[in-house]
């Protein structure tokens, strides 16, 4: 986020703080022509709204045009004929997420700001030796462990009848979800599920560049997961098959990027030919049961407080 930043402050917020709030002392006012902000690059108020905006717009743009890329491509459009996809959803979805990407990343810029300021983990410059290399390859399958193990135990809590309603049944409202519907969050539900991103780089060492490549793709990844599109039968990865029950199942497949943790945690459920062979998952007796188990599972799961 440092580089990120800078970049910023040099092609867009040192020009635009200098026009809002611009230097009044004579000595100072201007540089090589130019005129200056007195709102210095080093002021935490400055870097906390410029990280904010710098969040909040690359937010929104990555989440439209991977989810539109997704749902134009990829997405089966058939499932817009099922029974629990709602009238105009994908408006919803998009209302949703991009109201609620602004107070996510209201939540999450603290994180940030202190990366900016060196409290976390993060550290640059090119790799030297073998081990500095090795360290930094091993760096991607340790962080999606951690944030996989982080991740399912937040969103399994979240599931848990005393705060489902309050943070993570407005993201079960798209029983049928597009790829518009994966950031169609409440927010402190969204924060919640990307904490252990954050935590990671606050416990344990990782390239800053291989961190924001991470986070990019992490994105990319919660999109393709709401694709509808069932190419992958793995048993090993988190893939959209298995997303796909757990938004009509409502109780199983909790991780994001494999089961390792349902299994451990009794709660996967391996993707059958309803979902995997195109003539049975668009079958309307099908399409009807899932409807029908989809409300009855979630009522019952409501009721039951020993969860």
């Amino acid at each position: 986020m440092d580089t990120v930043l800078h970049l910023a402050d040099q092609f867009i917020f040192d020009s635009l703080y200098a026009k809002i709030w611009p230097s009044y002392t004579t000595a100072s006012k201007t540089v090589a022509g130019a005129l200056i902000s007195s709102w210095p690059r080093d002021d935490i108020m400055r870097m906390t709204l410029s990280i904010f905006i710098i969040t909040c717009f690359f937010g929104w743009i990555l989440y439209i045009s991977t989810a539109s890329l997704s749902y134009y491509t990829v997405f089966d459009h058939d499932y817009m004929k099922h029974p629990k996809y709602l009238k105009n959803q994908i408006r919803m979805e998009i209302e949703c997420a991009m109201s609620a990407i602004p107070f996510m990343t209201l939540l999450t810029t603290p994180f940030f700001v202190g990366e900016v300021l060196g409290k976390s983990m993060l550290y640059g410059g090119m790799p030297r030796t073998v081990y500095e290399w090795s360290y930094l390859v091993l760096s991607v399958p340790s962080f999606l462990f951690f944030t996989d193990c982080g991740i399912y135990w937040f969103h399994r809590w979240m599931h848990h009848p005393s705060v489902y309603k309050y943070l993570h049944k407005l993201h079960h409202k798209w029983i049928i979800p597009t790829p518009f519907a994966s950031h169609a969050f409440n927010p402190c539900d969204g924060f919640l599920q990307s904490l252990p991103y954050h935590i990671y780089v606050y416990m344990i060492p990782m390239h800053k560049y291989l961190y924001l490549l991470m986070f990019v793709l992490v994105n990319f990844w919660t999109v393709m997961i709401h694709d509808g599109e069932f190419i992958s039968h793995s048993s090993i990865i988190n893939t959209s098959a298995h997303h796909f029950i757990h938004h009509v199942y409502f109780n199983y497949n909790y991780g994001q990027y494999f089961t390792f943790w349902d299994r451990l945690g009794n709660s996967h459920r391996q993707p059958t030919n309803e979902q995997y062979d195109k003539v049975i998952r668009v079958d309307q007796k099908v399409m009807a049961r899932q409807a029908h188990d989809a409300d009855e599972i979630e009522a019952n799961t409501l009721k039951d407080k020993t969860l």
